[in-house]
């Protein structure tokens, strides 16, 4: 199953009360969704009327912002920013720390220990695998540990809702993906039909070798045939006679008449 499939379902309960909550109610509720387990999604609680007004409102502002970093942006982000967000509790920071792993593994597949520990502001490399372990049993990604490498090595991820303005970018690299991949394919297949043609030859030049090797044996066997058998020394045989002994035979008589 696709990582992240059941996350948009989380945020349903949230969506539904978002129709009558404003104001600090609003703001309690954006609070809430960040904190809950299990919801990792935002784009949709982000799009509502009742939600856009908090933007508006100076003392509820930063509520509004604090669900635009959990949508799309990191903890280094919300640590850059901090004076002017609510405070996070220790959901909201695992949560959003969880977030930030995806996004750094959208632009590399090899995360190393050492960039996540400063983008995640991690104490320990223990406290970072933890949280790595974490985030794969929430299905928020799948990778592999190398703790001999000291490095995350991803598979793939849960998709995070896209940053407006950030469209036509994600487009303009799908565009490259897709190109690049024609590319890779077109070449696969040049090489595929190479090897075909090799192939094709190969099984000619074999045929034919085996025809020679089936004319050849035919033609031993018909000589052998005219000529008779061989005997263990080579000898050809007719009549279950030795040629050569024959020979001999003869001409040992005519050595004695010459006598």
């Amino acid at each position: 199953m696709e990582l992240g499939t059941n996350f948009a379902a989380k945020l349903e309960p949230f969506l539904l009360i978002s129709k009558s909550a404003k104001g600090a109610a609003a703001a309690k509720l954006i609070q809430d969704a960040t904190s809950a387990q299990g919801v990792f999604v935002f784009a949709e609680l982000l799009e509502l009327p009742n939600i856009q007004e908090l933007a508006n409102n100076e003392q509820h502002a930063p509520f509004f912002s604090l669900l635009q970093v959990f949508s799309y942006r990191t903890y280094k982000d919300y640590l850059a920013n901090k004076d002017s967000l609510p405070q996070l509790n220790q959901a909201q920071i695992i949560k959003l720390k969880h977030l930030s792993i995806v996004s750094l593994a959208a632009s590399r597949r090899i995360l190393p220990y050492s960039l996540l520990l400063q983008e995640l502001q991690m104490p320990t490399i223990r406290d970072l695998e933890d949280l790595i372990i974490d985030a794969i049993y929430l299905d928020i990604l799948r990778g592999k540990l190398d703790q001999k490498e000291q490095q995350l090595e991803i598979e793939y991820t849960m998709g995070r809702d896209l940053e407006p303005g950030k469209a036509d970018a994600v487009l303009a690299a799908l565009k490259t993906w897709a190109s690049t991949t024609a590319s890779v394919l077109s070449a696969l297949d040049n090489k595929l039909a190479q090897i075909a043609s090799y192939s094709a030859a190969v099984a000619v030049d074999n045929e034919e070798h085996d025809r020679a090797y089936n004319a050849i044996l035919k033609d031993v066997s018909k000589d052998t045939k005219k000529r008779g058998p061989l005997t263990a020394s080579g000898n050809i045989m007719r009549g279950g006679v030795d040629l050569a002994d024959a020979m001999d035979v003869d001409e040992e008589p005519r050595m004695k008449g010459r006598k």
